[in-house]
């Protein structure tokens, strides 16, 4: 019997056009009702939640944010977990990168903090709604510097071909860093900071023990949330890696496959096709 399901946002829960469609949110709304936890597992920080999502706290207590660097229970406020890159740590990569032109943001105390406003005006444009609540800051180090908190992740956005082989470099000295890279931008974090880390210690926090644990994602970074999972469930636009670490592959994110694998494989039941 499944009791808690940890779902990825972008590219999963998800549709092609960044929205949770009607079938999907149903089968939220049938896990919740069915008393199984879910739990949004996100790369996400906490302001930026999708919105429709945020509009909906009712069926969600707890939430994965910033690639597992943060665990918080919405009902209490707290922390239950967090793996985050010290503020000196932070401040020393930003310096270390300063020369390289590139876009840059942080996540920092559940804030998404962008810095210029091109690069904010353009995440307005993806985004919509989600990225509502992001400041626009002029300069990231100051406003870390001056700030108390450690920091949950770092993005860098390429401006040129080169970006990506140039901020390997620098990371080099930085043991406690890892980072991910696509084609556009590089996410850099702690490395004790991973979903499947966030979701073994909310787990062990709640008595539930793996194999009553589902879990749905489409990307490499939700590879140690499915070693984490008794019934780990791949999206069919997801990565071959994860693909095959999956008991089951779904269709992909355009059609539904987040509500198909909630049906048929969480709840076992029907696929409900006109909610």
């Amino acid at each position: 019997m499944i009791r808690l399901l940890a779902i990825d946002m972008d590219g999963t829960c998800l549709n092609g056009r960044s929205r949770i469609s009607p079938r999907t949110m149903a089968a939220l709304e049938a896990a919740h009702n069915a008393r199984i936890l879910i739990v949004p597992t996100t790369g996400r920080p906490l302001t930026c939640l999708p919105h429709q999502l945020a509009a909906r706290r009712d069926l969600y207590r707890y939430v994965i944010t910033s690639n597992g660097a943060r665990v918080t229970d919405l009902q209490t406020s707290q922390t239950l977990f967090q793996a985050e890159i010290p503020k000196d740590t932070a401040l020393s990569l930003l310096k270390d990168l300063r020369s390289l032109h590139m876009g840059r943001t942080a996540h920092v105390n559940h804030d998404y903090l962008v810095q210029g406003q091109i690069l904010h005006a353009m995440g307005r444009i993806i985004y919509g709604k989600d990225a509502k609540e992001s400041p626009c800051v002029s300069d990231l180090t100051d406003v870390i510097s001056r700030g108390a908190c450690n920091v949950e992740e770092l993005q860098f956005f390429f401006f040129r071909k080169d970006s990506a082989n140039a901020v390997r470099q620098v990371l080099a000295p930085y043991p406690t860093l890892l980072s991910a890279y696509t084609g556009l931008y590089v996410e850099i974090y702690h490395r004790n900071a991973s979903k499947g880390a966030a979701l073994s210690a909310l787990c062990q926090k709640l008595g539930i023990p793996k194999e009553q644990v589902a879990c749905m994602g489409d990307g490499e970074n939700d590879c140690s949330m499915f070693a984490a999972s008794g019934l780990p469930l791949a999206m069919g636009n997801s990565a071959q890696s994860l693909q095959a670490m999956a008991k089951a592959v779904l269709p992909d994110n355009r059609h539904d496959g987040a509500a198909e694998g909630i049906f048929r494989y969480v709840l076992e039941q029907e696929p409900v096709r006109n909610p």
